[in-house]
């Protein structure tokens, strides 16, 4: 008969198994980790990444600091995680057959992301973090951009393979066309609704615009 034992590098006491799990090895509950993150998203969206503390995330989440710390060493790297979650979250491996259907879903589905009510604020205050805190501008850029190029380097390729791109493309140029204009009317401008028909223009015009370089 299992045990019930109280392992210091669990959340809460857990009932063992006969086998030992390794020597230090934590127990990380899957709904404290959920809690933790639902608790970030209220707390930025009511004191903002500045005045955000792992104390209040954790008074939020009903679990002490460590349980927060286990999982992530700073208030920067969790904010980051969750908004590199939500920026690949859904994002699909396009495979329509065609350059212009690629880019349509790709858009469709990362205005949606885009719209989140918590990517709409959570993005622009840490990008005015990011003016002020150069380890902040440069986690951001690369979680923003990992996600997003991941799947638009896996359209250009697809697109090459059926002939639809000239070899030799310039790749960052590429992605850059792809992801700015959509990322310009929806985080900077922040655009409360894209015109009838926008994502179908944007994806058609992009497709022209990459078979043109």
């Amino acid at each position: 008969m299992a045990r019930m034992t109280t392992n210091a590098a669990a959340d809460e006491p857990t009932p063992r198994p006969r086998r030992r799990a390794p020597a230090g090895a934590a127990v990380l509950r899957e709904d404290v980790t959920e809690a933790i993150r639902a608790a970030v998203f209220e707390e930025l969206a009511a004191v903002g990444y500045a005045r955000m503390s792992i104390e209040g995330i954790a008074r939020r989440a009903g679990v002490g600091k460590t349980a927060v710390y286990r999982r992530w060493r700073s208030k920067l790297h969790l904010v980051l995680d969750i908004v590199s979650a939500l920026a690949v979250q859904g994002l699909p491996a396009p495979d329509t057959g065609s350059l212009e259907g690629d880019l349509r879903l790709l858009y469709e589905v990362t205005s949606r992301a885009l719209r989140h009510p918590v990517a709409s604020q959570v993005i622009p205050d840490l990008q005015a973090e990011a003016a002020r805190n150069p380890d902040i501008a440069e986690a951001l850029q690369k979680t923003l951009r990992e996600g997003q190029d991941g799947v638009a380097s896996r359209i250009l390729a697809a697109a090459a393979e059926r002939g639809e791109l000239a070899p030799g493309l310039d790749a960052d140029l590429a992605l850059d066309l792809i992801s700015g204009p959509l990322y310009w009317r929806s985080v900077v401008v922040r655009s409360p609704k894209l015109p009838k028909g926008y994502l179908g223009s944007l994806a058609r015009a992009t497709a022209e615009g990459l078979k043109a370089l």
